[in-house]
């Protein structure tokens, strides 16, 4: 969810609760376009962290410090003259804006007490912080926005503080039905576009769930619905945003298997299928929320070339293989050419020299058949050149079945690297593969005197609700050790049927192992499987002493021949993960 203005008011809550009556006792510039303030309250030291970064605009409370620089920027030794020691009287959100803003009280150089207002602006690359006399007159900002930068508003030392009304959006927390039925059901673009681009500070995930809790499909245009259906939408706002009014909040991130999916202080039912986990505050969705996606995008970039390697590798082999099947479909009328030699041998006795065809009974079939000749040689002679024909197609069959079982295995084996890939969460998880990826030739080997890199990765470890240890393999190289080397004969191997994916070992200890064990361990098969987002995943298990390697396969690729298979879904998020 972007950070709307119901994510704001949440905060603004927040911070109220927590820092009001607080004093200012630190105040640093750890970026150009951020601060850290560090507020003493009776309930202990606080660290604010405003970032008005043009990517990712924040404010959050925050336990994490940040170095700052040697020599503090002037817009840090500004705020550290007027409101260092100040103490914070209050913290608002003018209507439903993406704007927080704190008032102040210090003392001046005269020991008189004055206010002072830091304004927060979230808006995208818009964001700002800017800081106000109490009669709204702009002191500075950390942004300078001249009039040459903006025709709206200038944001300078001077000028007079004011929030633009540039898209005429109403307050969604004071509009009468009337007035939303009027503003809303008027536009021509989708209900849901209708909806966040008439009221302040909703977000277009705000706007379908909105939608949604009326039954109203969000992708037909607002004013295709009469205004009873518009009534309606208004009337499901309304009771969507009460909790709002009231204070009500629920901060909760929604995840699928591992990865942050969406975050929000209003309960979402679009995402009720996802796993939903709840927070104490605010504060804590943010850090939690952004610190996963940064670290999922940055392993994502890190791993960027390496995609790149393997996609294209992987499109080359489909080519080749398509071009290979087609090779192979050629050779299928190989037998053809074999009948019509044996039955030229058997008839051909009797055809007179120079036909261009002749009917035999093909003694395989009992069907007639016409056979075609070249009238300039014997027919004999036509004998021969039919097998001859068959005899290469034969040969040609034969190379071109090797080829394609040995490049359907290089597909499958890059089609492995990818899932790894996407199961990569730290930047030492992609050195094994990246090894791998040496070893098959795909990246140039490293010189002989550069040392190999040495290899940190651990598989995942798990621990089943029934005390047991379960490992995940992040990759084909881990997979290789985990099942041949790590695990023993009575241990547990589970793997998606047919699908690349991590080999999961259960150590027994030699017990028989609960049937909850068993789907739990699944469950991870499925999830660390290429087909993660399917509703159900085959599974297929089976002891580890019946899984071998044939000779030359390639990492990670296994054969066995009993195997008990279940359909599990990939939900692993109950199962206790210890380390990796």
């Amino acid at each position: 969810m972007a950070f709307d203005g119901i994510t704001i008011s949440c905060m603004a809550r927040e911070l109220m609760d927590k820092l009001a009556g607080g004093r200012i006792s630190k105040i640093a510039q750890p970026e150009a376009d951020e601060l850290l303030l560090t507020i003493k309250t009776k309930e202990g030291n606080f660290r604010l962290l405003l970032s008005a970064s043009a990517s990712l605009p924040l404010v959050y409370l925050t336990e994490s410090n940040k170095p700052s620089p040697l020599t503090a920027p002037n817009f840090c030794m500004l705020l550290r003259k007027h409101i260092n020691g100040g103490r914070i009287l209050s913290v608002t959100q003018p209507s439903l804006e993406r704007i927080l803003r704190f008032e102040i009280e210090h003392l001046n150089e005269m020991g008189d007490i004055c206010r002072k207002y830091l304004i927060v602006e979230i808006m995208g690359k818009h964001s700002n912080i800017i800081f106000c006399t109490n009669t709204d007159q702009i002191i500075d900002s950390i942004k300078h926005v001249s009039a040459q930068m903006s025709s709206v508003r200038e944001v300078l030392p001077g000028r007079d503080y004011f929030i633009p009304d540039t898209q005429e959006k109403a307050n969604p927390l004071l509009i009468t039905e009337d007035a939303f039925v009027s503003l809303v059901g008027s536009k021509a673009a989708k209900l849901s576009k209708a909806i966040y681009t008439s009221l302040t500070g909703l977000s277009p995930i705000v706007a379908e769930e909105i939608c949604a809790e009326a039954s109203l499909d969000s992708d037909r245009s607002a004013n295709s619905y009469t205004s009873e259906e518009i009534t309606h939408l208004y009337r499901c706002f309304s009771r969507y945003l009460e909790p709002l009014r009231l204070a009500q909040y629920e901060p909760v991130i929604y995840y699928e298997g591992k990865a942050p999916v969406e975050f929000s202080c209003l309960p979402l039912t679009l995402y009720q299928h996802y796993r939903k986990e709840s927070f104490s505050s605010v504060s804590e969705v943010l850090e939690r929320y952004y610190a996963e996606k940064n670290t999922l995008t940055r392993i994502r970039q890190k791993s960027t070339d390496l995609r790149r390697i393997v996609q294209t590798a992987l499109e080359r082999n489909v080519k080749k293989y398509d071009l290979q099947a087609k090779q192979l479909k050629d050779t299928e009328k190989r037998e053809k050419y074999r009948i019509y030699g044996e039955l030229i041998n058997t008839y051909g006795y009797h055809v007179e020299a120079g036909s261009k065809s002749f009917e035999a009974l093909n003694y395989y079939t009992g069907e007639t058949i016409i056979i075609p000749l070249d009238p300039q040689i014997p027919v004999q002679e036509n004998a021969k050149k039919y097998f001859e024909k068959y005899g290469k197609l034969k040969r040609t069959c034969e190379a071109v079945t090797k080829l394609l079982e040995e490049t359907g295995a290089e597909i499958e084996h890059l089609r492995s690297i990818q899932t790894a890939l996407d199961i990569a969460l730290l930047e030492e998880d992609l050195v094994q593969i990246k090894e791998e990826l040496m070893e098959s030739g795909y990246i140039k080997k490293r010189a002989p005197g550069n040392k190999r890199p040495k290899i940190t990765s651990k598989p995942f470890h798990y621990l089943s609700s029934d005390g047991y240890h379960m490992y995940v393999g992040k990759n084909n190289l881990q997979n290789d050790e985990l099942t041949f080397q790590f695990a023993k004969g009575n241990d547990w191997w589970f793997h998606a049927k047919g699908a690349p994916g991590s080999h999961v070992i259960v150590q027994t200890n030699g017990d028989e192992l609960p049937d909850r064990t068993f789907e739990e361990a699944a469950r991870l098969a499925a999830y660390y499987s290429a087909n993660r987002s399917s509703a159900k995943v085959e599974i297929d298990y089976v002891e580890k002493k019946q899984v071998k390697k044939p000779n030359k396969a390639k990492p990670g690729f296994v054969v066995y021949y009993t195997n008990y298979s279940m359909m599990i879904d990939s939900d692993i998020s109950n199962i206790q993960q210890i380390s990796g």
